[in-house]
């Protein structure tokens, strides 16, 4: 699943300082040269050829931004625009993100670094930029009405601060927030430490990724941007699973994951076959003596966590958002429940006036994950995703962390399929299976309302009525 990073540059500095319009040519002679991705899969790690030395982090389905040394100060260049996201192949999505994608390109710098970040906004509305989590200058926090004018459509602002503490943190809009947001304008930042630190242990492995989501009706193409909670699209760097890259890595590599939550909702991500610590937050490195074990960690709306273990067991063990409905993708959700109904007459009426009407979810949903109905141009199915026992029935906030003991150092492409050594695979049990030993039903006590069960046991009738609504509260 993974690439080799191809960066699309753009025709010239000019060219595209005239594309973002209204920039004078004294600043077009200072803004660095501007670079766009179109490749929606996994770059490798941009290694640093200049400035300070530091180990790069890879970022799923996403790349990092290169820069430029001017006089000692690490200069970038992002664009606020419209863009293409493939989210899976077989759907794109018309979203407005940084320099050509959705989330942005990671920003990587090193503690201490001096940054210049050039914000040249081609959006149809004003923008600004809040680097979440960062120390620094109150004017450069990038709240439009609050610490700076909005960055009007055509224009370029620059934002200029030490990176002061290392940690992973985030970048976003702070201006008409909720729009930007759901349309997809965020990206992630690292701040790798300077020199050895007592709390950040060197990785093997380095990956980060944004959890984001989006509510595009089937057949659509923009989000819906009034959405509060009720998405149908949750994403990992605007990604959905089966599209969503593996993260490979050799056995006994120390892994590192970042995740920030960009969502309106928490998400408890939960690692297979591995315990990690959380070694950090948007506040910087955890103490060690505050660290234990987990397999999943919940990440509230608008946190940052790093997760650090040993990947010690070979195999292809799943990594996913731990609400079930966040793995299925695209779906209405209201709809009534129909396992066990048998509707074979009701289907045989329907089919005489459909005749494609297909029966679903009377034994479950998960024979709707192999049904190859007629979908809408641009719409992914729900659940899909194929792996080397079949359909995996996933969607969504879901990957594969794949461990190999011959991935070589450095190497991200994919291994393929893990290769399960003889007699380690679940299989069918095909002996006898004995008749289970029942206890004898107690006497019910005086005044119950109970039934008599057809083999004599007693049940009892339950009658339950539901909550609905809020009822004015």
């Amino acid at each position: 699943m993974t690439s080799r990073r191809a960066f699309l540059k753009s025709a010239g500095l000019a060219g595209g300082a005239v594309a973002a319009g209204g920039v004078n040519q004294v600043a077009l002679a200072g803004l660095p040269e501007l670079v766009t991705q179109t490749s929606a899969a996994t770059a490798a790690p941009l290694v640093p050829d200049t400035g300070r030395p530091y180990r790069p982090v890879v970022t799923l389905n996403g790349w990092s931004l290169p820069w430029r040394m001017n006089d000692g100060v690490k200069e970038f260049h992002l664009v606020a625009e419209p863009v293409v996201r493939e989210m899976a192949p077989g759907m794109k999505a018309h979203l407005w993100g940084y320099n050509g994608q959705s989330p942005g390109p990671t920003i990587e710098v090193v503690e201490g670094d001096r940054v210049r970040m050039f914000v040249t906004n081609r959006l149809p509305e004003h923008t600004s930029v809040h680097w979440h989590g960062q120390r620094l200058p109150n004017g450069m926090d990038g709240v439009s009405g609050l610490t700076q004018p909005s960055i009007p459509s055509g224009k370029t602002f620059v934002y200029e601060f030490v990176a002061r503490r290392p940690g992973t943190f985030m970048y976003h809009p702070h201006a008409d927030e909720m729009v930007q947001m759901a349309m997809g304008m965020m990206g992630t930042w690292i701040t790798h430490p300077k020199a050895p630190h007592p709390l950040i242990d060197e990785v093997d492995r380095d990956f980060v990724f944004l959890l984001n989501a989006y509510d595009i009706d089937p057949g659509s193409y923009t989000p819906k941007i009034m959405t509060m909670l009720d998405f149908n699209l949750w994403t990992w760097n605007s990604r959905v699973f089966p599209g969503i890259d593996s993260l490979n890595v050799r056995q006994n590599d120390k892994v590192r994951l970042r995740v920030g939550n960009l969502t309106m909702t928490n998400h408890p991500i939960h690692v297979h076959g591995h315990e990690f610590v959380v070694t950090g937050t948007d506040g910087g490195p955890t103490p060690r003596a505050g660290r234990w074990p987990e397999v999943s960690i919940d990440i509230a709306v608008g946190q940052m966590r790093q997760m650090e273990f040993v990947a010690d067991e070979e195999g292809d063990w799943a990594l996913h958002c731990h609400k079930s409905h966040h793995t299925m993708n695209a779906m209405g959700h209201d709809v009534p429940t129909m396992i066990g109904v048998d509707h074979r007459d009701v289907a045989r009426q329907i089919t005489g006036l459909i005749p494609d009407y297909m029966v679903m979810g009377e034994r479950g949903m998960a024979d709707m994950a192999e049904m190859e109905m007629p979908l809408p141009d641009n719409t992914l199915p729900m659940m899909s995703g194929v792996g080397p026992f079949g359909s995996l029935e996933m969607g969504g906030m879901f990957s594969v962390l794949k461990v190999r003991k011959d991935q070589p150092r450095n190497d991200y492409r994919d291994p393929g399929w893990f290769k399960h050594p003889a007699g380690t695979v679940a299989y069918e049990y095909t002996g006898v299976v004995p008749e289970p030993t029942r206890a004898r039903a107690a006497a019910p006590p005086a005044g119950a309302a109970i039934t008599g069960g057809a083999g004599g046991a007693a049940s009892i009738d339950i009658q339950i009525r539901k909550p609905q609504g809020h009822h004015g509260h």
